[in-house]
Formats: C-alpha cells, structure tokens, sequence
C-alpha cells in the first residue's frame, strides 16, 4: 500500500518575541507635580527630625572615654602571657616546649635549658630543665589559649592586659624578660637552690610556700646586693618534711 507523502515541517521564525507588556499599577496615576505639603507640615518637618536627636539626649551613655577612661574587663579575659613563678621565686617553666607545638598560629619559640649547666647546684626552675628562650610573638598570636591548656606545670597563664600595640614591628615579639611575672614580696631572685631535701613533686603539688633560711643564705653569699634579699630574708619557711608539714 502506498503511503502519503511526508508534509513539510515549518521553519521557525527568528524573529525576536513581542515584549511582554508592562504591568499596570493599581491607583491613582502618578502626576508630574506631586502636591506641595502645607505650610504646617513644613513647619513640624524639622520638629520631627529633632525628635530622635532629643530622644537619645536622655538615654544612658554607652560610649568609653578609652584611654581617660578604662572599663574593668572580664575576668576570664585572654589578654597578655606570663610566665608565673613558684613561692620561692624559682620560674614554673621548664623549657617542654609543649606550648610552642600546640600553637596554631606558630607564635611562640622555646629553648630548654638544663639546671646541670648551672654554677654551685643553682637551679632556675625545679626539675632537670628551664625554659633559657622564651619568645611569643604577637603579630601571630590569635589569643585562642591552647598553649595555656598544653602547659603541664600551669606555667603559662593569660593576664587581662590588653594594650599590646607599639611603634615598631620588632617591639611585638615579647621576650622572656617582658613575659615573666614580676617577683612579689617574698620571693627570692633566681637562680637559687631548690628548697633543700625536695624535688620537683613537691613544687608542683604546691608544697613550697616561701624561700627557705638556707637559700636566702647560699643568695647572700653569691650576690649580696640582690634586691630581693631584703624582703625574702623576712619571709623565710621551714622546708617540708616527708609527711607534708613542715621541718
């Protein structure tokens, strides 16, 4: 059976479809000259303005007159390092550099040192080592406080002290010497000793409350114009005994 002949498929126009129209606005056609507010709106138009700037006349004030003024910060601020001391003045850090690899910004560097190296038994901190390089460099430090929690001896705390900024870019990487907390009344300037017939344990447990006659002495005889010598000589302890009390 024959079949049909094939119909030819339409060409399609290329001709650009017609823009959809416009949607009309609903209301009143928009005139050219909009009708002028009357001589008494133009008159409170300012009043309504001023309004807010009266209003926050008598708002409480929220703005710090900083540096005239300073507000107290919080106290879990993370603010400054330092580097804490043990009662006797002997430093807490012992050089682990545990701080330096759980940074994540790279900011602090740690040489350890080793107390054998010292003159006539000295010691700068309790235990074998100390920390004889201690840099932190705040152009890298995001103040996150995991070189806090890595510290095995509690001796890196974070102060409240916030005003960091300087002139120069060297100024910003903090040394041992800016890190270190200063000695309070009491303590003893080392290197010195430790508390005799103890080790590191009894440091770290919180044993040693103070300087000892015989450290105050072993000072007095290497560097007697130590300036601390004076207040800690008035501040003297009995070294601990085995059972915890004292000698």
């Amino acid at each position: 059976m024959p079949q049909p002949p094939l119909r030819p498929r339409p060409r399609c126009s290329r001709s650009r479809p017609s823009p959809i129209p416009p949607r009309r606005r609903k209301g009143p056609p928009v005139t050219e000259n909009p009708k002028k507010p009357g001589p008494i709106a133009e008159l409170l138009a300012p009043v309504a303005g001023f309004g807010v700037t009266f209003a926050n006349l008598f708002r409480p004030v929220v703005t710090e007159q900083y540096p005239f003024e300073k507000v107290p910060t919080k106290p879990r601020y993370h603010g400054r390092h330092q580097l804490n001391r043990y009662a006797d003045g002997l430093e807490k850090c012992i050089g682990c550099e545990l701080c330096a690899w759980a940074c994540p910004a790279d900011a602090i560097y740690v040489e350890g040192g080793d107390n054998a190296d010292l003159p006539e038994g000295a010691h700068v901190s309790p235990g074998e080592r100390y920390g004889r390089v201690y840099q932190i460099n705040y152009l890298r430090c995001i103040f996150c406080g995991l070189c806090i929690e890595a510290c095995p001896t509690r001796a890196l705390t974070m102060t409240n002290d916030y005003e960091l900024a300087g002139p120069t870019r060297e100024g910003m990487i903090f040394e041992k010497d800016d890190l270190l907390a200063p000695l309070r009344a009491g303590m003893l300037a080392g290197p010195h000793p430790m508390v005799e017939g103890t080790d590191d344990l009894e440091y770290y447990r919180g044993e040693i409350t103070g300087p000892t006659q015989a450290q105050v002495d072993w000072v007095r005889e290497r560097r007697p114009d130590d300036a601390s010598l004076g207040e800690a000589a008035k501040a003297t302890v009995a070294a601990p005994d085995a059972n915890g009390g004292n000698r």
